[in-house]
């Protein structure tokens, strides 16, 4: 068992180089039910990981078929609110098993299960496996796993379905079993918990030919003044399955293209399920075996938070609101930074990397959120935080106008200067954001003004500090000394801001920055992170470069949900080996509702829209878009040379526009 076990975490190292292995040719198919089947080829060995949440667990399943097409599987669990010592941002308790269920626990005909062969693994919010096996006396078997978390419960679930696909009757034995694993008292927040592995099993059975069993196994843990509560893997299945429906029952993506489509519902599913019900409430967690039960400025605050209200998941909502009322509680009359990241449950705080602009991510990022909310209400309750935020960045401009932090989102793994690009660009966005909310919630006209005119001279700094020449283009400097190209020159695309637009794309699809997996970071370095690659493709599409935006967008869309390592936007690589964070998939979502579609809150219930409909498509359509207090669809079509664009709420038409490509119009909702 031990051997079979480091073999495969062997093999798993694999994975630093899956990203060079056949990417002429994708591994994955999407198929008639929405998701994606990889059919096992003579491409073998292979093997990925992905991860999957719930409210109080997260998974990394770590997974593939060996060279003799049998399928291989590590879990990696955390229970995010079952806190260890020191409590800290890492401090969840997280334990890995490769037990072998299949080849230890089965036998027929009095013999082990062996010389499985996998047909095929489809993953749709679940990971299912289906195999066949021949065993000695000539019998045919047929085994279906599904693989996934527990949406409420700290418990992880397996169900297989054992089928007899011979045509002779065959013995089947599987043994219960109870594994309970107690930790050191010394080492948790609460002393003593209690991991507990059980399997349901079949006891000697006859199973004729075209007949099945079903068994289960779970994986729970537990605090030890609570007794374990018994898990009903049928019932977990049902409620992630409806999870997962409800998720892709609204806003829906309609578009002649079937990888975005695809990529676009799987990235709901991703963002969304990271969300863990803490003492401190739902608390939206990047994942990645490292970050759980905390919230930071920039994933949950700038990067998935704006997308929430269009979704309409309640939850995310909810964990939207909650983590702008934790950031909320570290305003002061001094002006200190508010902490990078509030961590274990809401208890404490991180801010090991100084200010990083955070106050600049969280002004942008309630802004977007209580805009598209449309909740007068919440925008009310949020807006002292915003103003905070502002002027806590006025406070922090330099001579020359600009913001001034100690780094950047990346924390001095690259060099960002005393003031980065990044950081004003964000508070320019979040500036003009107010100037929109200020005026729906009634607030003086002088101070809507006085934000009116900083953000006027906030884009002439940025021009004049950051615009430059960079390697030959005429783009911009990340930060004052820069003289390297950096892959978050896209910022300026993301708000608005296209002085510099032409040779800013030129620099980004560059052999400079761009590379099969996205943007480097820096040019000349090997490391890349899809969140600049997230943002630089919603920057080109919002600028009207739609041909351009959609080439590299297919092409990152293709790589991730179809090559190597699937499905969902990643962190980065080589930190954390492609880990499926989940904010990232917030940011591809925004790469269509913003980018794509052209969306751009301007009030609680109106927005501008200026659409980039590729040449070859005639229409696109985002359906049920739960946003600005509204649920509505928006459809965009060719009309000859023009653009239609279509509003419509409970089945009946409310706007209708002909405008020109290119043209940005105002939508406003009614109240």
């Amino acid at each position: 068992m031990k051997k079979i076990i480091l073999i495969f975490i062997c093999k798993l190292f694999v994975l630093n180089g899956f990203t060079i292995i056949n990417q002429e040719e994708n591994r994955w198919e999407i198929n008639t039910s929405g998701g994606i089947t990889w059919n096992i080829d003579s491409r073998l060995p292979h093997y990925d990981h992905i991860e999957m949440s719930g409210e109080q667990v997260s998974v990394v399943l770590r997974y593939g078929v060996d060279q003799e097409g049998a399928f291989v599987l590590e879990r990696s669990f955390v229970w995010p609110m079952l806190r260890t010592i020191p409590n800290n941002t890492h401090a969840s308790l997280m334990r890995r098993f490769g037990w072998d269920i299949v080849g230890d626990m089965i036998t027929v005909n009095t013999r082990r299960l062996t010389q499985e062969k996998v047909k095929n693994v489809t993953l749709d919010g679940i990971l299912i496996v289906e195999s066949e096996f021949t065993t000695l006396q000539n019998g045919k078997l047929k085994l279906t796993r599904h693989l996934f978390p527990s949406t409420k419960e700290p418990a992880y679930c397996e169900k297989y379905v054992l089928q007899n696909v011979g045509d002779q009757a065959v013995l089947v034995e599987v043994p219960s079993a109870n594994s309970i694993i107690k930790t050191d008292p010394e080492k948790g927040v609460d002393g003593e918990y209690i991991i507990e592995a059980t399997v349901s099993g079949v006891p000697g059975t006859s199973i004729e030919a075209g007949d099945s069993v079903i068994f289960y196994a779970d994986f729970k843990a537990y605090k030890n003044d609570h007794t374990a509560q018994a898990i009903d893997v049928e019932k977990e299945l049902i409620k992630r399955k409806d999870l997962i429906s409800e998720l892709q029952d609204n806003l829906v993506l309609e578009t002649p293209d079937p990888v975005i489509n695809t990529m676009f519902s799987f990235a709901k599913i991703r963002g969304s399920e990271s969300i863990y019900k803490t003492k401190g409430g739902y608390m939206h967690g990047p994942g990645g075996e490292s970050y759980y039960a905390a919230i930071w400025a920039n994933d949950e605050a700038e990067y998935i938070n704006p997308f929430f209200p269009f979704l309409g998941y309640d939850i995310g909502n909810i964990s939207a609101y909650n983590s702008f009322q934790h950031f909320a509680r570290y305003m002061n009359n001094d002006y200190k930074p508010i902490p990078s990241s509030i961590i274990a449950e809401g208890t404490d705080i991180w801010n090991g990397a100084g200010d990083r602009g955070d106050g600049a991510m969280i002004a942008y990022g309630v802004a977007r959120y209580a805009l598209a909310r449309g909740d007068k209400q919440e925008a009310f309750e949020l807006w002292p935080l915003l103003e905070w935020c502002l002027e806590y960045c006025r406070r922090n401009l330099n001579e020359c106008g600009v913001v001034t932090s100690d780094t950047d989102e990346l924390e001095n793994r690259f060099p960002s200067g005393d003031a980065n690009l990044t950081t004003s660009c964000l508070y320019y966005d979040a500036l003009l954001s107010a100037t929109y909310l200020g005026k729906d919630l009634g607030k003086p006209a002088s101070q809507i003004q006085s934000y009116k005119k900083q953000a006027k001279e906030l884009r002439q700094a940025i021009e004049d500090y950051f615009g430059g020449t960079v390697e030959g283009f005429n783009t911009y400097k990340y930060y004052k000394e820069n003289n390297v190209l950096r892959s978050w020159i896209c910022i300026p695309l993301t708000v608005g801001i296209y002085d510099r637009k032409e040779e800013t794309i030129k620099a980004l699809f560059s052999p400079h920055l761009w590379t099969e997996n996205g943007l480097l970071t820096q040019a000349g370095s090997e490391t890349f992170w899809d969140r600049s690659t997230l943002y630089a493709l919603r920057g080109v599409l919002a600028s009207g470069e739609t041909e351009k935006g959609m080439k590299y967008l297919k092409h990152y869309s293709t790589q991730r949900l179809l090559r190597e390592h699937v499905p969902y936007a990643i962190e980065a690589w080589p930190e954390g080996n492609q880990r499926h964070l989940a904010a990232e998939s917030g940011l591809y979502c925004r790469i269509i509702t913003e980018g794509l579609f052209g969306i751009r809150p301007v009030g609680l219930h109106s927005f501008t829209l200026m659409p980039s409909l590729p040449k070859n498509w005639n229409k696109m359509s985002l359906k049920k878009i739960r946003a600005f207090g509204n649920n509505f669809d928006l459809n965009v079509s060719r009309k000859g040379k023009k653009i239609k664009i279509d509003v419509i709420i409970d089945n009946k038409l409310i706007i209708e526009k002909i405008i020109n490509e290119g043209e940005e119009i105002l939508i406003e909702l009614p109240l």
